[in-house]
């Protein structure tokens, strides 16, 4: 098989999944709209294609024959679907669904040279909570950054003073959106799966001030 699914539901959020092996992306073209045709002949590595290809073809399967669109800040959305986020990563893309808030979605596969990297996106506050002499642990530190980025709305971020994270229970962690006149706070879901980190907000973002 080429392709691969698998759902997983969290609280009221459904995260669609999908690993791919190599294949033709010219032969999925028909899973394309004009408007991703052309983006997709402007593409030139054919790893970034076959993610482009395999994202249009599970919104396909899910969605039917709608365009993603992108906000100008870049998050993606279907018009009247709800919210939806959207990862990809080697060989696998997500794409998450919730009908009644905005949800941050995040795959990573252990990284195993982002301790070289975590003093740029990890707090001392954080270094304190978090076991940041493990791969993982650090790995599941970026993806819950990165679903927290896609719930703050803008793309001028720092990552490691604006992006706080703190821990509930090992699963269920905390997540902090500081903005200049107000923070958003939201509870994380961090889990593991076929390999899989997967990071995404179990829950709405809440103002505090």
């Amino acid at each position: 098989m080429v392709f691969k699914r698998k759902n997983i539901q969290i609280n009221n959020s459904t995260i669609h999944l999908m690993w791919f092996e190599n294949f033709e992306t010219s032969s999925y073209l028909d899973h394309l709209s004009e408007i991703e045709k052309e983006r997709y002949f402007e593409i030139k590595h054919e790893n970034r294609k076959q993610e482009f290809v395999a994202t249009r073809i599970l919104r396909h399967e899910i969605f039917g024959h709608q365009h993603i669109h992108y906000k100008n800040h870049g998050a993606p959305f279907i018009e009247n679907e709800g919210y939806i986020s959207i990862s990809h990563t080697k060989n696998c893309v997500g794409i998450a669904l919730n009908a009644n808030h905005e949800i941050g979605f995040d795959l990573e596969y252990e990284r195993p040279q982002i301790d070289k990297i975590q003093h740029k996106f990890i707090s001392d506050s954080e270094q304190r909570i978090f076991n940041c002499d493990s791969k993982i642990e650090v790995t599941k530190i970026w993806s819950a950054k990165e679903a927290l980025y896609k719930l703050a709305g803008r793309k001028e971020i720092d990552f490691k003073t604006q992006l706080q994270l703190s821990k509930s229970k090992e699963e269920i962690w905390i997540g902090k959106i500081i903005n200049s006149d107000h923070n958003l706070i939201t509870e994380l879901s961090i889990f593991e799966s076929n390999e899989l980190i997967i990071s995404i907000n179990s829950g709405p973002c809440e103002k505090s001030y």
